[in-house]
């Protein structure tokens, strides 16, 4: 068992590719040395702006000779009357290299077939290797790629050179006129110098002592210590540094070794909505901004370089220079925005298209407006006004000259707009809300309003996009419905709303009345499409397939009682009686089959299992009745268990399909009585597992 240790070296690397680039590497090599028939032990990345490093230990030093069995023609074919080898027979030992006295005869599925046997000797692993790292080095996916000189490689970045070994020796290859060696780099500038490797642990120390910090890990810890160090520097006890992750995964990324340095900025940018003035510092200058102990933000930033410069005065000053253009263009767009309310700003959303065919930004407004005020009307007739409100002011930040400049601020800059002109704070909240969450995990709206001005905007896209054909199939999402509807089921979970998604989507529908022809399958189209995300979310979370299935085929149309139904046939699907009861209602529904009557004559109940059945459906569809209605559905199905004996005398001792059609009608429709009830909370029968 040896080690193998591969390093691309290049021009500095984007950060946002690094992660995903080192990761492709250890699983692109663990699945090749499995084809491969290599045993390996630990494999592990390191990687800078300027390498991406691979290094596995105990590699097997050669495959194991195999044995290969390759299927010729049938026997019938290969072998004359005679039992003589045919040209068949003779041209398949042929093309394997062995005799045709060698091959043999084996039963296969399909009969008897000739059969040739190799013994294959394995190979060297130093002599796989070459090929090997060149196709993991060719196949390492990225963003963008870009070819350099006359060069036919598409990489991130041109590569300027290459560190490959296995047990301490060099694997020979060439790549792009770029031969292998034993040698790595150091720091560009501070340490620049080839320097000789001879294994993993070295190199890590070896790249420690010429200025590079090879482990991500362990470079993002220092980027934070770091940042720390120059806030307590500057500004003592009194200030800590708002350690945003994905700024610190990108800082990380961005550096081979961290020196933080904390610069400053006038006190007139304070002026700047909070998250105007974070955004630009992190954003566009990667800048991590500071706050008091009171959480308040200070004219103080901290900046991480990649090298140690002595001067730190003239390195801050460059950072301030730069910061100080950025803040100012902000200041001066803020200023001119407070020029126009947002309400004087309505009129401009006609003129964004939202869709050619669904219209502007400012007829989507009016429709999230009707939407949110007949969700208010159901959930809260307190919020109608405002949630009309809130729905006019949601989009017109899109005309402020800072999300023109900060894109990402959307929302944002409308909640501080909104306060600034004196809106309800209320209303101001619901402008930012809206839009969340705005990604998979991210934060759900706080208010109410919020989400009813929230779920209004993301039903009116969809219902929109399905009425005119803009779905979502395959990787093709324009409107980014998979997201939008994540985020529906997400915001009517997390504020636990009872509503009908038929009645909200037919309302959205009602919107685009005269500008679109709806399609009659439309809402169906739309709730199966909600659905199958709902249903997909839960069974990621550890729900299992069938108990989400049982609940969501019967009804679909109210999210939470749906939710509450999923619970209540989780907590009873390790019970045995219920097991049992099930696999009773999975025969029931195929036997009742397209039945659909529920009426039951009392006086055609001849024998005694129905007349029982029959009585005990009366009984416990009395008691359940009650449990239904508020929604005590674990209760319900515990009622429901006392139908199991007499659903297994019904079926021992009495014949469904009985010659009399009044009776066999009338045995079918207490069948079908039976699934009405049970599936008031689900169908059971889906739970059924075959033992």
């Amino acid at each position: 068992m040896a080690q193998l240790l591969f390093e691309i070296g290049t021009e500095e690397i984007p950060a946002g590719y690094i992660g995903p680039a080192l990761s492709f590497m250890e699983q692109a090599a663990q699945s090749r040395f499995k084809e491969l028939g290599l045993d390996f032990g630990q494999v592990q990345s390191v990687g800078t702006p300027r390498r991406l490093t691979l290094a596995v230990d105990g590699l097997q030093e050669r495959q194991q000779d195999s044995r290969r069995e390759h299927i010729g023609p049938a026997r019938k074919a290969a072998y004359d009357g005679d039992g003589k080898p045919t040209k068949a027979a003779m041209g398949f030992a042929r093309s394997r290299g062995i005799a045709v006295e060698d091959l043999q005869v084996v039963e296969t599925e399909k009969g008897e077939y000739l059969m040739a046997a190799e013994q294959v000797e394995g190979k060297a692993t130093a002599e796989l290797l070459p090929t090997l790292l060149e196709e993991l080095l060719c196949s390492i996916p990225f963003p963008k790629s870009m070819r350099w000189a006359d060069s036919t490689l598409s990489f991130a970045r041109p590569i300027q050179w290459l560190l490959a070994l296995y047990d301490g020796n060099v694997i020979d290859f060439t790549v792009e006129n770029v031969q292998t060696g034993n040698m790595t780099r150091g720091h560009r500038f501070m340490d620049p110098q080839p320097v000789e490797v001879k294994n993993f642990d070295q190199y890590t120390e070896l790249l420690r002592e010429k200025s590079v910090i090879a482990d991500p890990g362990e470079r993002r810890g220092l980027v934070i210590k770091e940042v720390e160090k120059a806030v307590r520097e500057r500004v003592g006890e009194g200030g800590k540094p708002v350690l945003h992750e994905a700024l610190i995964d990108t800082v990380t990324n961005l550096v081979e070794i961290p020196w933080g340095v904390c610069g400053s900025f006038d006190e007139k940018f304070l002026d700047l909505p909070d998250e105007a003035l974070i955004t630009s510092m992190r954003e566009h200058q990667k800048y991590f901004p500071v706050v008091d102990g009171e959480g308040h933000l200070m004219p103080v930033f901290v900046a991480v370089n990649n090298t140690d410069i002595k001067d730190r005065a003239l390195a801050v000053s460059g950072h301030e220079r730069v910061l100080r253009a950025r803040l100012e263009d902000g200041l001066f767009f803020f200023n001119e925005d407070k020029k126009k309310s947002l309400a004087e700003r309505m009129e401009g959303l006609s003129g964004i298209i939202f869709q050619h065919s669904l219209g502007s930004m400012a007829e989507k407004s009016e429709r999230i407006a009707a939407l949110a005020t007949h969700l208010a009307g159901l959930l809260e007739p307190s919020l109608q006004e405002d949630a009309d409100r809130a729905a006019r002011l949601a989009k017109v930040d899109l005309l402020t000259e800072m999300v023109g400049e900060f894109p990402s601020l959307q929302g944002v800059i409308g909640r501080d707009y909104a306060l600034l002109d004196g809106e309800k704070p209320s209303v101001a909240a619901a402008v930012h809300e809206h839009y969340l969450p705005v990604r998979a995990g991210g934060d759900l709206p706080r208010s109410l309003l919020g989400a009813i001005v929230g779920l209004a905007d993301r039903i009116d896209t969809m219902a929109g996009c399905f009425a005119i054909g803009e779905r979502p199939t395959g990787n093709k999402d324009a409107f980014g419905q998979r997201r939008l509807a994540i985020g529906l089921i997400n915001i009517i979970r997390h504020q636990n709303l009872s509503l009908s998604l038929i009645d909200l989507a037919e309302q959205a529908l009602s919107g685009y009345a005269g500008r679109i022809e709806v399609k009659e399958d439309t809402v169906d189209q739309l709730l199966s499409f909600i659905r199958l995300r709902f249903e997909n979310d839960l069974i990621a979370g550890g729900m299992k397939q069938e108990v989400v299935e049982a609940a969501t085929s019967v009804d679909f149309d109210d999210l939470t009682d749906c939710l509450a139904r999923i619970k209540a046939l989780e907590s009873m699907a390790s019970q045995q009686d219920f097991s049992v009861l099930a696999g009773s209602f999975k025969r029931i529904r195929n036997i009742i089959k397209d039945n659909s009557a529920t009426t039951v004559d009392k006086k055609l109940l001849t024998e005694e299992a129905e007349q029982e059945l029959y009585d005990v459906l009366q009984e416990v569809s009395r008691q359940v009745e009650p449990m239904i209605r508020v929604r005590d559905y674990r209760q319900a199905l515990t009622a429901m268990l006392a139908m199991k004996e007499p659903v297994d005398r019904f079926f021992d001792n009495v014949m469904v399909m009985a010659d009399d059609p009044k009776i066999r009608t009338n045995r079918l429709n207490l069948l079908t009585a039976l699934g009405a009830l049970v599936r008031q909370v689900g169908d059971i029968s889906r739970m059924h597992v075959e033992d």
